[in-house]
């Protein structure tokens, strides 16, 4: 089984490209019903190199009997690097109950554009890593199958430092939804509520409105067709990354 967060694309990308080498059924986080007696293979996004707090909430609340059932493998899909991620993953595997096995990354397109200096890739450097993706998840699935502990990802410089402080910072100071608002050239489509993946959204007098139950994904922003979700002023003149989006209306 896969168990898949995705916000724009990338990891769903993955995780549907891994179960067609492997065989395996594609679930979704955080609805996910875990039933798995071999394996289960966990795809997300790298969040400020770390486990996205919506994957390490759905972690913890499973059973330790369902986890300790299953070797657990994962596969992150990062822009650039992951730190420390693959620990702290194996970290909240195995305080759940599950053995920790191997662990990879897989460098896509940036999506984050919520700070000063982050935007999405120019548009050759993410023809680039979309291009690369099927063989280095073919190498991944072929890997899978031969059940190794091993870890091969793309740590970075400072990886202590990213994860161990920028981390924590990150999760306690820059997640909060309240910045999200609509911009004048809304038209009300409602796309944003209707694919938020924690339904976050509610459409309020023809107009997006957001609640405190947020993954800060940023499905939201990068699908409005009008470029119409903004968060503060902190998107302003940054760029969509919309290639992948598509992947949500199967």
């Amino acid at each position: 089984m896969i168990a898949v967060f995705s916000g724009t694309g990338n990891s769903m990308a993955v995780a549907l490209r891994l179960a067609s080498l492997l065989g395996d059924e594609v679930a979704v986080m955080p609805d996910a019903r875990l039933d798995a007696d071999d394996r289960i293979i966990w795809v997300f996004p790298v969040y400020s190199w770390g486990v996205p707090p919506v994957v390490v909430d759905y972690i913890r609340g499973v059973s330790a009997g369902e986890m300790s059932r299953c070797d657990h493998y994962a596969v992150m899909t990062c822009g650039d690097d992951t730190g420390h991620t693959d620990r702290m993953w194996r970290r909240e595997i195995r305080r759940a109950g599950g053995r920790a096995r191997g662990v990879w990354s897989v460098q896509m397109p940036n999506t984050y554009v919520l700070m000063k200096g982050f935007d999405v890739d120019s548009a050759g450097l993410e023809r680039a890593k979309l291009a690369a993706m099927p063989d280095r998840v073919e190498a991944i699935a072929a890997a899978i199958k031969s059940s190794p502990d091993e870890t091969d990802v793309v740590k970075g410089s400072f990886a202590t430092i990213k994860t161990g402080v920028i981390y924590p910072w990150f999760k306690r100071h820059a997640m909060s939804p309240k910045p999200f608002h609509a911009l004048e050239s809304c038209v009300g489509c409602g796309q944003c509520a209707r694919q938020c993946p924690l339904g976050n959204i509610t459409m309020q007098g023809g107009r997006p409105a957001w609640g405190d139950r947020c993954a800060l994904c940023l499905r939201c922003y990068h699908l409005c067709p009008r470029h119409s979700v903004a968060y503060g002023k902190a998107t302003d003149g940054k760029g969509q990354y919309r290639s992948l989006l598509k992947i949500f209306d199967r």
